[in-house]
């Protein structure tokens, strides 16, 4: 096991971090910007270095510093938590090179899922039910018109690497698609600096499945059965429960097997995530896999005992799996809301400042993850995520009474935060029959 690591990330998720390592007896480093000189989870760490200013460009972004805080303060592992390095395989294949283990997949794996064409290929191959639509990337437009005549408009464009929505374009016809690729694929240049784009089948009317999956150095890999993320705006996830509600038994079981497989055939090791979007007939078709720890683990972690974070460090210092597959039970169901600095009447503009009230709610089943507290100032360089709130109960009735009644308790202020729209979405006949697809907050919204 590591004697000190390295987390390379901030917030509520290095404080995630910080405490799994203390169960197992490691000694935490955390680097910080100085926006973040004064925050909260830099009290927690056994030690800590500056690596650079506000941007993250100019610190949490800086491979080369985050190295050298690693090498001087003799880290054995570099945690990335979500976001900044964590999908970036250079990175990973930096920290092998100097003899430092990246707390996640090895590079190899990391660039062979997160390319969504080999991953394809590789799901085909394992099974994971994928998308019909080109095989490779476009590389004559002809080929993409002819594709998309045979499985039938609409389609979606996508780039290759990347996520977040960027890249992609939806097409309902062959005028549309020609201005579809050759648009995605200079915003795929742009964002990504690869402009390499494929075709799908586009489900206009679909929920976000997705499974969570756990492999280790020894070929072994579980899933933790999987969540809904269907309540999203503009492909940002804002409410995610599990297991997904209305998935019949038989069905979710296949698919949380053949994601299993999928990263077993990856020879990944680490907590993945295969995402998956569900149609009326909950038929599944893969979109994409993460390579590192997803915001809303804790749904997974509240539904299967299995500690993620934990089991992440651990195989990552070469230990087996703490868990077969038959031991991993499903128990009850967990929502989760991520709690956002932003205001949604003004068209969901972050709100940076001063935290003078954070009353967290409490009591059975209700867990908060977040780095504030009264006196907290958030800074304008990062995601304006605060806080994650999220509930356990026997079965989903009792788990939206139980987000209710938490999110009725939560006070912060005095910015605005997304807190009243969350009370709004758990109350909609929509959310409670788990009748929806992922355009219907937006449709909400609108009206």
């Amino acid at each position: 096991m590591f004697g000190k690591i390295l987390i390379a990330n901030r917030g509520e998720i290095a404080l995630r971090i910080i405490r799994s390592a203390r169960e197992l007896g490691i000694e935490t480093v955390c680097v910080y910007s100085e926006a973040d000189a004064s925050a909260p989870w830099l009290e927690l760490a056994d030690q800590t270095v500056c690596i650079g200013k506000g941007p993250s460009a100019d610190s949490y972004l800086r491979i080369d510093r985050i190295i050298s805080a690693a090498e001087m303060t003799d880290s054995e592992g570099i945690h990335p938590g979500y976001g900044f390095l964590a999908e970036n395989a250079h990175f990973a294949e930096v920290c092998r090179d100097c003899e430092i283990e990246f707390i996640g997949p090895s590079p190899e794996a990391m660039a062979l899922l997160g390319d969504k064409i080999s991953c394809k290929r590789l799901a085909k191959k394992a099974g994971t039910p994928i998308f019909p639509g080109t095989d490779g990337e476009i590389e004559e437009l002809d080929e993409a018109i002819e594709v998309a005549n045979e499985i039938g408009y609409p389609v979606i464009v996508k780039a290759t690497a990347g996520g977040g929505g960027k890249g992609m374009r939806v097409a309902k016809n062959v005028d549309e698609l020609r201005n579809a690729v050759t648009s995605a694929q200079q915003e795929a240049i742009a964002s990504f600096g690869n402009g390499a784009v494929y075709l799908e089948k586009f489900l206009e009317s679909a929920r976000h499945v997705e499974v969570q999956v756990l492999g280790d150095k020894h070929g072994n890999a579980v899933h933790l059965f999987n969540r809904d993320c269907t309540s999203q705006r503009r492909h940002q996830k804002l409410i995610e429960e599990g297991p997904a509600p209305g998935v019949d038994v038989e069905v979710r079981d296949k698919v949380c097997e053949s994601a299993a497989e999928l990263i077993r055939n990856a020879k990944y090791s680490g907590a993945a995530t295969v995402e998956f979007l569900m149609n009326k007939e909950q038929q599944f078709f893969m979109l994409e896999v993460n390579t590192r720890v997803q915001v809303e683990h804790p749904v997974s972690e509240m539904i299967t005992g299995v500690d993620i974070v934990k089991e992440s460090i651990r195989v990552a210092a070469g230990e087996p799996l703490s868990w077969k597959q038959n031991e991993i039970k499903l128990n009850g169901h967990a929502i989760e809301c991520r709690l956002n600095a932003e205001d949604p009447s003004k068209n969901f503009m972050p709100q940076p400042g001063l935290i003078e009230t954070w009353q967290p709610a409490g009591g059975p089943g209700v867990r908060v993850e977040s780095h504030v507290r009264p006196g907290y100032r958030i800074p304008p360089n990062y995601d304006s995520m605060i806080g994650k709130l999220i509930v356990h109960g026997r079965d989903r009735t009792e788990a939206i009474a139980r987000m209710r009644s938490a999110l009725g308790e939560m006070k912060v202020g005095p910015i605005a935060t997304t807190i009243p729209l969350h009370q709004q979405l758990v109350q909609e006949k929509n959310f409670v029959d788990a009748d929806f697809d992922i355009n219907w907050v937006e449709r909400l919204l609108d009206s």
